[in-house]
């Protein structure tokens, strides 16, 4: 296949059902009068959620979107904390910003910690040098399962068990990604485990989240604090705010269940050719049987990286989108530099600096893998050449 003979190749492309093909539903939506307030296609796609993707164990609650789950889910477990004494929560700076912006607007500071040099998720060594350093300061640890990867959630509950510190897991990028059971990622934690429903994940809403835990208790608060912290009938019990699903977004929700596994396997089949493809590049280290990529992250070898910028653009040039998740990292960015406190961040700084997001959506053909990793490898020689 020619490059003339190929249209653009988006970097991202929307995989959220079509509302026009839903209209009986939205016709008896409509009938209902019911729009919001955990409705019964919320209530429904819940259920479902939980029975499809967590092997019915454990609940979830809607959000209107995975920030203000964060949000949510920090306050919740920091509600007995002293805000005055403990005032960090430890998280990566390898992470998108809404992480951040959460850590912030719940009323703590940012602790940025380093990443694992191969899975590119927090390192367990970075976290307990802070732990120890910062002490009796820290109010909550905040791992990210980085582009939907496997983190290990046994070792966060033996954490929390040991330090009594509580653990939130950013698992944005991770609906439809397997742990190492075969499980869906999560499947049975205690912790709250925050998921996206973007138009930019593999299943998209276009705004929408999740908050999913095996804690009863904990899902029922979070409902609560999610409908303006009402714990009993219009009397607020506890600090609430508004992060109610529409019944429309459930509705579409409920409409890409249907598809979900289909739509990861064959981003799955795309991964491996792009593998298959590109053997001289360095990818993430994967912990799970399945990871839920919505753009193929990988490092540049270092002889390229200093070159990024140029090799970025002529990818362009060829109709090819790219990106570069996540650089800036959050301690590169103005505002969270002033607002946080950050560790060593070696191997953060030199991941940043080499890291390329290429396409990986489920309509890809192999034909335009091809094209991508023969200009993407092109775009790179070209530069030492």
């Amino acid at each position: 296949m020619t490059e003339m003979s190929l249209p653009e190749i988006s970097f991202i492309r929307s995989n959220i059902p079509k509302i026009s093909q839903l209209s009986e539903s939205v016709i008896a939506m409509e009938n209902s009068g019911i729009y919001t307030n955990y409705g019964p296609i919320n209530q429904k796609f819940e259920k479902r959620l939980v029975e499809q993707m967590f092997g019915g164990v454990g609940q979830c609650v809607t959000v209107c979107n995975a920030t203000i789950g964060l949000m949510m889910a920090l306050k919740y477990v920091t509600r007995h904390t002293d805000p005055e004494r403990q005032r960090y929560i430890i998280m990566p700076s390898f992470t998108f910003a809404a992480a951040a912006h959460a850590v912030l607007w719940a009323g703590f500071i940012p602790l940025l910690c380093d990443i694992d040099q191969q899975d590119w998720m927090a390192s367990h060594d970075a976290e307990q040098a802070l732990l120890q350093q910062y002490k009796d300061q820290v109010a909550a640890i905040f791992p990210y399962a980085t582009f939907g990867n496997a983190a290990d959630l046994a070792y966060y509950t033996e954490l929390e068990r040991r330090t009594g510190i509580p653990v939130v897991i950013d698992a944005a990028a991770s609906l439809g990604a397997r742990d190492g059971q075969g499980n869906g990622f999560g499947q049975g934690s205690p912790h709250a485990i925050i998921c996206s429903l973007h138009a930019t994940k593999t299943m998209g809403i276009g705004e929408g989240g999740f908050i999913y835990a095996n804690n009863p208790e904990m899902i029922e608060a979070l409902r609560a604090m999610g409908n303006f912290g009402f714990g009993q009938v219009r009397h607020a019990t506890m600090p609430g705010l508004n992060s109610k699903l529409p019944e429309i977004g459930a509705l579409l929700a409920l409409s890409g269940l249907e598809q979900l596994d289909a739509v990861v396997e064959k981003k799955c089949s795309i991964e491996r050719l792009y593998y298959d493809l590109l053997p001289e590049f360095t990818f993430q280290r994967q912990h799970g049987t399945r990871t839920a990529y919505q753009f193929l992250p990988v490092r540049l070898p270092a002889q390229y990286a200093p070159h990024r910028r140029a090799i970025l653009e002529r990818m362009k040039q060829k109709r090819i989108g790219t990106s570069t998740y996540f650089s800036p990292h959050l301690h590169e960015q103005s505002y969270f530099a002033a607002n946080s406190v950050a560790g060593d961040l070696s191997v953060t700084r030199a991941l940043a600096a080499s890291i390329v997001s290429l396409p990986l959506w489920h309509e890809m053909t192999p034909e335009m893998v091809h094209y991508v990793c023969r200009e993407f490898r092109a775009a790179c020689h070209a530069q030492i050449c």
